[in-house]
């Protein structure tokens, strides 16, 4: 099954873009009356005949749509720092999109190592996972925000902030507060942890503290644990 992903899919006929054209005549040589599929990444799948191979302009034909396709139980959003290194955040945005994300917000912190992004460069990380997953969906990644912004803004469902600092106050393990299919965000900090003021603020702000087990994770690795937790938890 080869996927492309096109958020501008227009029925019943589309002309792939000169990108996914060349990938789809010259690299994997596909002719006239082959199949592949296309999502536009809201969760519809469309099966897809060739009718003009051309290597600038390929045109498909859609011959079944499914919507909904293999959609998730659940709602999951990852605020994260990014990490310094950056390959090791992509790592994560590739991981957490094979596993099962909804949103993922970068967040800027007190102790953050990385200030900037190319949310250009990190969009294609993504779309390439959903294509290499196999998803229908595909996750919102928003730009760099304010840990503090994201700790305000409004979020009906359960909210969860991963810190090691043991001084304020005790911190369950993600596994035992998660139910299944509850609407859940989960804040992961950067290698210096949050701050006593962001984890302060984040209580005051209805989040509870969870620990990710007793092993002491990077950013990246604590970040696709707490998806890896929520996905088994809600696949039970």
């Amino acid at each position: 099954m080869q996927l492309f992903y096109a958020p501008e899919i227009t029925l019943p006929r589309y002309t792939l873009s000169e990108e996914e054209s060349k990938h789809c005549v010259r690299v994997l040589r596909m002719e006239v009356g082959d199949e592949l599929h296309i999502t536009d990444g809201k969760g519809n799948m469309h099966r897809c005949k060739v009718v003009d191979n051309n290597v600038k302009r390929c045109v498909v034909e859609v011959v079944e749509s499914e919507s909904e396709y293999q959609k998730m139980d659940y709602e999951l959003t990852v605020a994260i720092a990014p990490t310094k290194i950056i390959d090791r955040f992509e790592w994560f945005l590739e991981k957490s999109t094979e596993v099962g994300i909804s949103e993922i917000y970068p967040i800027e912190c007190d102790h953050s190592e990385r200030r900037q992004l190319k949310l250009d460069r990190e969009q294609k990380v993504v779309t390439s996972a959903v294509k290499q997953s196999l998803k229908a969906y595909h996750p919102v990644l928003h730009p760099l925000t304010s840990v503090r912004d994201v700790i305000a803004m409004p979020f009906e469902g359960a909210k969860f902030i991963a810190h090691c600092n043991s001084e304020l106050g005790e911190r369950e393990y993600l596994g035992r507060l998660l139910k299944k299919g509850e609407k859940t965000l989960i804040l992961i900090g950067p290698e210096g942890d949050f701050s006593p003021e962001e984890i302060n603020f984040a209580l005051q702000n209805g989040f509870k503290a969870i620990s990710l087990g007793k092993e002491r994770l990077r950013t990246e690795t604590a970040a696709v644990v707490a998806t890896v937790v929520t996905a088994t938890i809600n696949k039970m």
